[in-house]
């Protein structure tokens, strides 16, 4: 249940890509600006993911879909399996509420690695330590809460269905 609310898969693919933008270490133009588009693209991944569901067919197998206000729209179009109609398959606060401290934990971690502040703060650097000692704690604590009193129900792809 614990991959239902970290954005593991987002962050191992920032951690991976991060070191060949980051390069030799040297900030140019260019590297700032992919480390934001990263930033940004890891960011949508993290929000997108937590709107997926998935529900096992009759015939065993795992089907996921986005979740709408109407329901689930299955990714695979034309199939013969009946989508279940719960009103769990249907958008709500709840999803949102996830989305963004999803959002905000990518955030904190992504931020709290000397790489990216470094070129995006140049001339920071004891500002962003001191910034960086408390915010992945705050936002660990606030996260915690939140995700205590708004659990999930969602079953995302790479989380199997029940």
């Amino acid at each position: 249940m614990l991959a239902n609310f970290l954005p593991t898969g987002t962050l191992l693919t920032f951690e991976m890509v991060l070191p060949s933008i980051y390069g030799t270490g040297h900030c140019s133009s260019v590297s700032t600006a992919m480390i934001n588009a990263l930033l940004s693209l890891c960011t949508l991944s993290c929000f997108f993911f937590h709107f997926t569901d998935s529900f096992k067919g009759p015939d065993g197998k795992v089907y996921y879909g986005f979740v709408t206000p109407r329901g689930l729209a299955v990714f695979k179009p034309g199939l013969e399996v009946e989508v279940p109609k719960d009103d769990k398959y249907r958008v709500g606060f709840h999803d949102f509420v996830h989305a963004a401290m999803s959002v905000m934990v990518f955030v904190a971690i992504a931020f709290s690695d000397h790489r990216v502040t470094d070129c995006l703060f140049p001339g920071h650097v004891k500002e962003m330590d001191e910034v960086m000692e408390s915010f992945p704690l705050m936002v660990g604590i606030v996260c915690s809460g939140l995700f205590l009193v708004f659990p999930t129900t969602r079953y995302g792809i790479g989380c199997m269905a029940t």
